[in-house]
């Protein structure tokens, strides 16, 4: 028995990190998974580990900038899975690593088109399934960009700031119809896109990767970085009857790089 069995979950974003480990690590505890995302292949190849789990799959390509979209989405994986219980949202783009003197807005409105809009874009779409189940699930996948703020990530940092205050504010206005809003805030997540950065950041210091993590690595107090697979067990918690009374909070996974969100 898993603590999901018969919940049906939504997530946003599927890639070869975070988005694949959130929808196996709920697949293991029980829920059926509904995937919106732009690239098919991807889903797909996902889609067949989540069979493999003995759970259901559906892949639906969706924009999420596009409001019909999200809604065309909610209403296929309504009907094809029956339900709605948890919507987790991952999807999101970089930004545009350009200061802010040097930024055309228009690109800052790119940023938030994703990770603000889209996000509540798809959650609106999605919201009267889970006001339907009377004990439901929102999870925004957020970001330690919100509280170590960073030259050139200027976009990305307040286009995720604004979510962390929206997500509050889901939690205030749904928590009458039983729908809980929290959010997972991860520092670096231990990938190959993180390994790339480590070595330029090595590279551009004149020092070895090995030095170069241990430097970022001993900001935490956990002395590592954690790998996507060990930071969705906290979206598990979100997604749980663990979490049932907890609404409007965020947890920072990130073995300790910063206390508090």
């Amino acid at each position: 028995m898993g603590m999901l069995d018969g919940k049906v979950a939504v997530v946003s974003g599927l890639g070869p990190g975070m988005g694949r480990d959130i929808s196996l690590a709920l697949a293991r505890e029980g829920a059926d998974i509904a995937m919106a995302a732009r690239r098919e292949k991807r889903m797909l190849a996902v889609a067949e580990e989540v069979e493999a789990l003995g759970r259901r799959a559906v892949c639906i390509q969706t924009d999420i900038c596009d409001r019909s979209a999200c809604d065309n989405f909610a209403a296929q994986a309504a009907e094809q899975l029956g339900r709605i219980d948890i919507l987790v949202n991952n999807a999101f783009q970089d930004g545009t690593f350009t200061t802010f003197e040097d930024s055309n807005l228009d690109d800052w409105r790119k940023t938030f088109d994703v990770n603000f809009f889209g996000t509540l874009q798809l959650t609106q779409a999605v919201l009267p399934h889970l006001k339907r189940q009377g004990d439901s699930r929102v999870i925004m996948i957020n970001s330690m960009a919100v509280q170590k703020i960073e030259e050139l990530y200027g976009a990305y940092a307040a286009s995720k700031g604004a979510l962390a205050t929206a997500t509050k504010t889901l939690a205030r206005e749904l928590g009458p119809y039983g729908v809980r809003v929290n959010a997972v805030h991860p520092g670096f997540i231990w990938g190959d896109s993180v390994e790339w950065y480590i070595n330029h950041l090595a590279e551009q210091a004149g020092v070895t990767f090995e030095e170069k993590y241990s430097e970022i690595a001993g900001e935490t107090c956990l002395k590592y970085l954690p790998s996507s697979e060990e930071i969705v067990g906290a979206v598990v918690f979100f997604a749980s009857p663990l979490a049932k009374p907890v609404t409007g909070q965020a947890l920072s996974v990130n073995c300790g790089h910063w206390f508090g969100a």
